[in-house]
């Protein structure tokens, strides 16, 4: 007798409970502490319990959210395998739904978030804090208020979203709104204060983001299961994967953030460092609980696909409490940080800079970055990883696309961990350097390496289940790229950004803090990709544009270009003149001299790749047309030869010969 379906939704609010219970009950523990700590009066248990259970239990549904979009894209299969035009199975149908309404859910816990932490800071009830008119007081004043404010946008407009389409095409989007709801969240904290917060806010980055995938992949599953969904192996097989990954990245991120913050002795000593370890030995037993899944349940799901269920409940619900433990350290005060010597430039940088950079001894300065480093690294690996396929399937992949991508990646690792990424914050002209070699070095070398096709090239198609070559497919052929890959928009948006940012006051807030600083560098190396992929890409585009046309374009917004290094070296307003100059850099800084040459360097090094292009796509023009020539005279020729056969053989017939008679007398006589 088939077993019938079992809705989740009490699972899913169990799940978030425990979180929540768990993140109260240790917060409330150290709230004397916290609070003398923080020398603020208390504000009451609906904040000091309240907060840390709605940061719990959020983080919970909004893994959810993560997960079950997720889920709906790439654990379960749609209607068709045409994934530009499919729908959603009534099964990723309701993934999509559950997505969309735990983005709604988190959007709300998120608004109320708001004034909870103004109450929190301010010691005042939550019944003061929560009047709409105190709201954006709590903006202005608290940035974790406003990184909440911000994340319940996000989760908003996606879970919206979520609820207007079915289509496949569009989960992989609510995928990617669900996770930047929770990037705020880890701009701000502990990790996001105080000496060598760059690499706190970079490494918890990487840790909430890989939490999200593991703990929401886990809850989509097992409601995937309990729905009696199709293809429970594939899914289960696919989230392994994901989950592998999450495992070793949590840790290694973990280690990272606990280095940074304490000293080891500390895990023992203070209420802080044993949460840290508390936590760590609770990840351990997660991993023996996904060995047990591969051992076990996994090999088993065709006969006893209950099993998995059960275990994998058991094991969200420890991800609850080992998230509540989490979001508990954000309320139990740290021990002292280890380097005491800290000032301005710790706190506003993350580290200390000594010599003033120049073209020399920025090779002399190095510091890793956790995220774009890695990211460096993490492209070349895959790349290479790609070409190996290649190779073993018996195919050819040009040596020189390999040496393209690999410099971009190379040039990418060098920018941000030598001195010219050290320098970016803390000078005009040294984040002009890294701004022109992020959208303009990089991005050429990643789009002559043809990595899409390599891509495609190295993976199998998956013709019954859609699979990773399918979504790389349909992710650079859709119509959202179409539209992004128009010449005039494309143009638009690598010319228009440099006065966006750098006119209005835009600047000004991004260098503040170290979420302006990522987020300009995704938005330079994005900006750059998109560009030079229509223009010199080797890459198939979704829309093909002639030479002449890319040559128009590209003539068209060189003047833009270069009026914009002219703006700068004449502007006499110096762009974020308050921050440079509390900086307290060890060196005298002009600043007004240093935005003038901020504004050479963004004309000279600006000018000469673009120069470069403009000379690749003439000579491409050149070969085009040659090779256009050649296919029309060849055409001629052709239309030539058959003229002077009909002519050839009319004149037979005007002589009243016919012309065949040679070939089939000579066919008689044989």
């Amino acid at each position: 007798m088939t077993s019938k379906y079992r809705d989740s939704k009490l699972l899913y609010v169990l799940f978030a409970v425990v979180a929540g219970v768990v993140g109260a009950v240790i917060s409330w523990v150290f709230l004397g502490e916290s609070l003398a700590a923080l020398g603020i009066p208390d504000p009451g248990p609906l904040t000091t319990a309240g907060l840390p259970f709605l940061r719990s239990a959020g983080l919970m549904v909004a893994a959810l959210a993560v997960g079950s979009f997720m889920s709906a894209a790439f654990f379960i299969k749609p209607q068709t395998n045409d994934l530009r035009t499919t729908s959603l199975s009534a099964d990723g149908s309701v993934a999509a739904k559950t997505g969309a309404i735990s983005s709604l859910v988190f959007a709300v816990i998120a608004q109320l978030m708001v004034p909870m932490y103004l109450s929190d800071v301010s010691g005042s009830p939550l019944l003061n804090t929560i009047n709409p008119a105190e709201w954006p007081r709590a903006l202005e004043l608290v940035s974790t208020s406003l990184a909440w404010q911000v994340t319940a946008a996000f989760a908003f407009v996606t879970g919206i979203g979520a609820l207007t389409t079915y289509r496949w095409i569009m989960q992989p989007v609510w995928l990617v709104g669900a996770l930047l709801s929770v990037i705020p969240l880890g701009m701000e904290g502990h990790s996001a204060t105080g000496g060598d917060h760059d690499y706190g806010t970079n490494s918890y980055l990487w840790h909430l983001v890989f939490m999200m995938l593991w703990v929401g992949g886990l809850m989509a599953l097992i409601a995937h299961g309990r729905r009696k969904g199709p293809d429970l192996d594939v899914s289960v097989r696919r989230y392994s994967h994901v989950a592998l990954v999450s495992v070793v990245v949590m840790a290694v991120s973990g280690l990272i953030n606990t280095s940074i913050r304490m000293h080891w002795t500390d895990l023992l000593t203070t209420g802080y460092g044993l949460l840290i370890l508390s936590k760590t030995i609770g990840v351990i037993v997660l991993g023996l609980f996904g060995f047990v899944h591969r051992q076990l349940t996994i090999p088993q799901l065709g006969t006893k696909p209950g099993a998995f269920s059960r275990i994998a409940i058991v094991e969200v619900l420890f991800m609850g409490a080992i998230t509540g433990v989490a979001i508990s350290l954000g309320r139990t005060p740290p021990p002292p940080p280890r380097n005491v010597d800290l000032n301005t430039m710790d706190i506003e940088l993350g580290y200390k800079l000594y010599q003033e950079p120049t073209i020399w001894n920025v090779w002399t300065m190095w510091r890793f970055d956790i995220l774009f480093g890695a990211a460096a690294i993490i492209f070349a690996a895959a790349y290479l990883w790609a070409v190996y396929r290649v190779h073993k399937n018996g195919e050819k992949w040009p040596l020189v696309n390999t040496f393209w991508f690999l410099l971009g990646c190379l040039v990418l690792l060098l920018t941000v961990c030598s001195g010219i990424g050290l320098n970016m914050p803390a000078t005009f002209s040294m984040h002009m350097v890294g701004h022109m070699i992020l959208s303009m070095g990089v991005p050429i070398g990643w789009v002559l390496g043809g990595p899409v096709t390599l891509f495609l090239k190295a993976l199998k198609p998956s013709p019954d289940f859609p699979g990773p070559r399918e979504w790389l497919e349909v992710a650079v052929d859709n119509p959202w790229l179409r539209v992004l890959m128009n010449p005039a928009l494309n143009t638009i948006q690598f010319v228009v950004f440099f006065y966006i940012l750098y006119i209005t006051p835009l600047y000004e807030i991004m260098i503040d803090e170290h979420a302006g600083h990522v987020i300009m560098n995704v938005v330079f190396l994005w900006s750059g990709s998109l560009y030079y992929w229509d223009l010199i890409g080797i890459d198939k585009t979704p829309v093909k544009h002639s030479p002449m046309s890319k040559l128009g374009w590209l003539t068209f917004s060189m003047p833009f270009h270069l009026f914009f290094g002219v703006y700068l070296m004449m502007n006499s307003i110096i762009l974020g003149e308050e921050f440079y100059s509390n900086l307290g850099l060890p060196w005298n800084v002009d600043l007004l001299h240093d935005q003038m040459v901020g504004g050479g360097i963004s004309w000279g090094s600006g000018q000469f790749p673009l120069l470069i292009v403009w000379a690749y796509l003439i000579w491409e023009w050149f070969v085009d047309d040659r090779r256009t020539t050649a296919v029309q005279e060849a055409n001629v020729q052709e239309v030539k030869d058959d003229l002077d056969l009909y002519n050839a053989q009319l004149g037979a017939f005007q002589k009243g010969k016919n012309p065949h008679d040679d070939y089939y007398g000579a066919t008689f006589d044989r």
